[in-house]
């Protein structure tokens, strides 16, 4: 099969107030990318994420992506650039969908944030729906779903000893750090109008796993974090957005994933938070995915409820700490203005879930 590149993702233009000061940028970037100082690079943006911002830069001759945290931020804390860096500097060699890393900037005069520069992975992206006119087969939809849930077992098995990642995260407890630490989350973000969800995190509580593995977790593995090969795109060339890797369960990272996997019978509501196109005919359903990576790792999947129940309620206090600031008048962005009806939905499947399992 051939495709052509008009499906491969683009960057647009770069939105008003997150211009590169290019001017103090040009120097750093001819040394490190050993270019000509006088050639100045077009500047487009990704519009993907809430978080982090990523620009292509675009040379004569060759284009890579520039990620900064955002303004206003500290990049020692939730945007930590020189960690993402380094994580996927290190990954490289033992996990080859991770892109080439050309070079760090701890120095944030320069544009304002650390900052870090990479290769730019040039395919196509699956958002909530697959590129218009790029119309995949049942089996080629298929194919496209067990290669992704096998790019985050990969992942799942590296030796992070080996790579020398052994610092970048606590590790043991991780299970325990994450309930109390989403609970916290949640009851601080808590507005008037949703629910308390007392009866969800004590149930979490008390439902804790007795036992954890510990492996590299990518925490936001998702169909619009990966990238495809543009002539095959049921092959994964790059797996993108690592600023929530860290040492964790591989249980609880696939939990993660299934939060945001909408699937076809899903009702009104479920279809209406779609981010990626795992509603296509061919891709597993929720079920299916458990089963298909308990099949190929021999995960023990019997208490798989925690982690499914874990993966919404931590999506709902992910939207619901959007909508604080909305609601709070910290953002005026309308796309926000209903996340408080999203955080009652996520919340009552969960519900479901433990009334099911209970």
């Amino acid at each position: 099969m051939s495709q052509s590149v008009q499906y491969n993702d683009q960057a647009k233009a770069v939105r008003n107030g997150e211009e590169l000061a290019m001017q103090a940028l040009q120097p750093w970037l001819a040394t490190t990318l050993n270019i000509e100082p006088n050639i100045t690079p077009s500047v487009t943006q990704y519009s993907g994420g809430a978080s982090n911002w990523t620009y292509c830069l675009t040379y004569p001759d060759r284009e890579v992506i520039l990620r900064r945290a955002p303004a206003g931020t500290k990049a020692k804390g939730a945007h930590d650039m020189g960690r993402e860096f380094r994580l996927q500097l290190a990954l490289k060699p033992v996990f080859p969908l991770v892109p080439d890393m050309l070079g760090h900037c701890e120095d944030d005069s320069l544009i304002g944030s650390e900052f870090y520069v990479m290769q730019k992975l040039n395919g196509i992206i699956p958002r909530r729906n697959m590129p218009r006119g790029l119309n995949l087969s049942t089996s080629q939809v298929r194919q496209l779903c067990t290669n992704a849930i096998d790019s985050m077992i990969a992942l799942h098995q590296v030796d992070y000893q080996a790579a020398n990642l052994s610092g970048i995260a606590k590790g043991e407890g991780y299970i325990q750090r994450q309930v109390d630490g989403w609970s916290k989350r949640y009851r601080k973000a808590k507005t008037w109008n949703v629910p308390a969800a007392n009866g969800i995190m004590g149930w979490l509580q008390r439902n804790m796993p007795q036992h954890e593995s510990i492996c590299l977790t990518h925490n936001d593995f998702r169909f619009d974090n990966l990238v495809l090969d543009s002539n095959d795109p049921t092959q994964i060339i790059g797996v993108l957005d690592w600023e929530l890797a860290t040492l964790g369960d591989p249980l609880m990272d696939l939990g993660n994933t299934l939060a945001y996997w909408v699937q076809a019978d899903d009702d009104f509501l479920g279809k209406q938070t779609a981010m990626q196109p795992t509603h296509l005919p061919g891709m597993l359903t929720r079920a299916e995915v458990i089963q298909y990576y308990a099949d190929k790792t021999g995960a023990d999947v019997s208490t798989f409820a925690f982690y499914e129940v874990y993966g919404l309620f931590r999506l709902a206090a992910i939207v619901l700490q959007i909508y604080y600031r909305y609601h709070h008048k910290q953002t005026r962005n309308p796309a926000y203005k209903h996340f408080w009806i999203f955080t009652h939905y996520l919340l009552h499947r969960c519900r479901k879930i433990i009334n099911k399992y209970a």
